[in-house]
């Protein structure tokens, strides 16, 4: 691993170099990139950076966009997806100042680092591990088209239940029945190993792939537990992995919540366990399910807060499609032990003290992570500062199957938004858990309700292929 600029050049004599690539990450979560020839790398890089216009990052206005971005050398790696050799880094975003640059509070890789001192200055903890889960879709064919006179879109996985009469070999996996299906049903397992074998050699640890539930091409990947800083930027490098091995097999690949009709969505479940000096927080042999008191009370925060937290954690209209009953989906304000219809789920199978602990389950990989894992860690230290029992504020445990609850039952449940523009009113009501310690800039904050706002308008507008069905005769 690099440490210095001087590392970074030996790195590109060594290995014949002939590109360095930037990869910055806009206020959605994605990538975008600038590179330069790598004999143009020095040590001036590493201090000066490489200017661009954060408004088109979604972070400043136009009047003070001008921005550096200076790059970590401990995230130099071959991009391999690259035909022209190039070294790949990410990094931070400075604003321009005298005599020296400061760090753009907005920025994501700020946010998780600030989140993380805070943690730190609490005394609660000093690590924070995380472990997300990646569901996503492998598809062969995908097309769409949004135009005045024509509204649609189209799919196919080859192995789909709707190929039945076409197929012709065969190998078609019924619906909703996906789920680690083995060869010659799994059509796809070295392309998804190819996946871990690339996550691996950038330093993420795999600790498995498989089919999952949706029976026209759901799977899921699944990296051991990481620092969360570290493990946010190992997310963005987990999704540009497996979209462009899979572009290499011939297939395109989808992380939207819910991209089928009538199947599975695709969610990005969260585990998550705090350390101190290297000891575990949450562990505690005679609590319930074997966590202590300060993990139900961060479990507290997070279910306090869930639903202004799903604006950040869920932030597209088609994530609200995925989080309805029926699916394994959660749809409960809630907390159990092996209940997957709630939406913190305690695995039973983390049995070793340092290895206890939940995952909340209504989060997906439409989120920027940086912000995901930031606001989940202010908003548990929230629940721990503030000591809120989710017991005593009726949050469960529910250690029974909510979906076949009578409806007399359901309805005294607590459910999550029903749509992005519910969950943005919520967190316009309820950030200051964000906002502590500086973590969650307001004006960060205000950018991102604004910029949903107007995509949750567009959205509305745009008449739907179903309301034909639906409206078209009346």
């Amino acid at each position: 691993m690099a440490k210095t600029a001087q590392d970074v050049m030996q790195l590109i004599r060594e290995q014949g170099i002939k590109m360095v690539d930037f990869k910055m990450v806009d206020i959605n979560g994605q990538y975008r990139h600038v590179t330069i020839p790598a004999q143009n790398f020095t040590e001036a890089t590493m201090t000066d950076g490489i200017g661009f216009d954060a408004s088109n990052y979604g972070y400043a206005v136009v009047e003070k966009s001008d921005m550096v971005f200076i790059p970590d050398p401990a995230t130099a790696q071959i991009d391999p997806f690259c035909e022209v050799s190039t070294l790949s880094m990410t990094g931070n975003a400075m604003i321009i100042d005298y005599p020296h640059n400061r760090p753009l509070d907005q920025y994501p890789r700020n946010i998780v680092l600030a989140a993380e001192q805070y943690m730190c200055d609490t005394g609660i903890a000093d690590t924070m591990l995380i472990l997300p889960e990646f569901e996503f879709y492998l598809f062969d064919d995908v097309a769409w088209k949004v135009a005045p006179n024509e509204i649609g879109m189209s799919l196919d996985a080859e192995q789909a239940h709707w190929n039945g009469d076409i197929n012709g070999r065969g190998v078609i996996v019924p619906r909703q029945g996906h789920y680690h299906i083995a060869k010659p049903l799994d059509r796809t397992y070295e392309c998804r190993s190819e996946m871990c074998l690339r996550m691996e050699e950038a330093g993420i640890p795999i600790k498995y792939h498989h089919p999952e539930v949706g029976g026209a091409g759901q799977f899921e990947i699944e990296p051991k537990l990481g620092e969360m800083s570290k493990m946010a930027d190992a997310t963005m490098l987990i999704k540009y992995i497996i979209h462009n091995t899979a572009l290499k097999y011939g297939k395109s690949a989808t992380f939207m919540p819910k991209p089928v009709y009538g199947e599975a969505g695709s969610g990005m479940h969260v585990h998550m366990l705090l350390l101190k000096d290297g000891e575990p927080v949450f562990s505690d042999d005679n609590g319930y399910s074997h966590l202590s008191r300060e993990a139900h009370w961060f479990m507290g925060g997070l279910l306090k807060h869930i639903h202004s937290l799903c604006a950040i954690t869920n932030p597209s209209t088609n994530s609200f499609k995925r989080l309805v009953p029926g699916f394994e989906a959660p749809v409960t304000v809630g907390y159990a032990t092996s209940n997957r219809s709630a939406v913190i789920r305690i695995p039973a199978y983390a049995k070793t003290p340092n290895m206890r602990r939940f995952e909340l389950r209504n989060p997906d990989a439409t989120c920027n992570p940086y912000f995901c894992y930031a606001a989940l860690l202010m908003a548990g230290l929230d629940g721990i500062e503030n000591k809120i029992d989710p017991h005593e504020n009726g949050w469960g445990p529910y250690d029974v199957n909510l979906y076949t609850l009578s409806d007399e039952e359901k309805a005294k449940l607590q459910g999550l938004p029903t749509s992005l523009d519910a969950a943005l009113d919520a967190l316009e009501a309820d950030h200051d858990y964000l906002t502590k310690g500086g973590v969650f800039p307001e004006a960060l904050l205000r950018s991102f309700i604004a910029a949903k706002r107007r995509e949750c308008a567009a959205m509305a507008a745009i008449p739907h292929p179903a309301e034909f069905e639906r409206y078209y005769n009346l």
